[in-house]
């Protein structure tokens, strides 16, 4: 006798459905605003945390200034690494920050990097920057707004070289634009960090500018206020763990955060 099988109830089929619901439930996407020089660093954390969580990670990846205003303006982002305190605290200060999710992770060093193979040269007052690029141009960040631009004027303004060589400088969205221009040879000499020289082969570090030159260079990060989710806490709790902080010093950052 053929004995007919059991209906299949709704509570059998959420039974078998139970794990994958959990999956589905766990995902979610973190958006990231991170500053252009954290490129090839972030492409390495994102493949790392991607393979140990549930989460997918999206960057948006440019000048810390663009990446702010952005923010200002109602951009979906959760997270922001910022090569700025300035700018991190304009956001702070608009409301934009979740109460006591700030914190600086990384620091960075300040270089003069030429196209291809170049002398070494002692980054000070005695540098005759004028006479190295001759009739070319110093690719930098641009100076009023992002960064590595800030930065990288007030060395030379500090060091007394700036007014003979700024009709010179050929400004760049960003930092990693400004690299493109020297490892391309449309400019032969640049200033960027230290960690965009060690991303990009074509390029030689000339010199180190002193750390007394310029304003320390400090990435602070934070949770924006828009939402709170598992996977944005999971994705900061990464930042500051043993596989982030290795990903950074491959790359040449400080990590500051413990």
């Amino acid at each position: 006798m053929i004995r007919p099988k059991p209906p299949i109830t709704l509570a059998a089929c959420l039974l078998a459905l139970a794990p994958i619901l959990a999956t589905t439930a766990r995902a979610d996407t973190v958006t990231v605003f991170a500053a252009a020089s954290l490129t090839t660093a972030l492409a390495e954390i994102e493949a790392g945390f991607e393979a140990a969580s549930d989460h997918d990670l999206v960057t948006a990846l440019a000048g810390s200034s663009s990446l702010a205003r952005q923010i200002q303006q109602g951009a979906p982002a959760d997270i922001f690494i910022s090569a700025s305190a300035d700018w991190m605290d304009q956001i702070e200060v608009d409301g934009l920050i979740e109460p006591g999710a700030r914190f600086d992770l990384l620091g960075n060093r300040l270089v003069l990097v030429s196209h291809g193979d170049a002398a070494p040269r002692n980054i000070g007052p005695d540098l005759d920057l004028a006479a190295l690029l001759g009739e070319g141009r110093l690719a930098m960040a641009l100076v009023d707004s992002v960064p590595a631009g800030i930065y990288g004027k007030a060395a030379l303004q500090n060091l007394g070289l700036w007014q003979g060589i700024a009709p010179q400088v050929a400004q760049a969205d960003n930092v990693r634009a400004a690299l493109a221009f020297v490892a391309t040879g449309e400019a032969p000499y640049g200033i960027v960090y230290a960690t965009d020289a060690t991303a990009e082969d074509r390029v030689t570090i000339v010199g180190t500018f002193p750390e007394d030159s310029h304003p320390p260079i400090v990435y602070p990060v934070a949770d924006l206020a828009n939402r709170d989710t598992p996977a944005e806490n999971a994705f900061l709790a990464y930042l500051q763990g043993p596989e982030a902080r290795a990903a950074f010093e491959r790359q040449g950052f400080t990590v500051l955060a413990r």
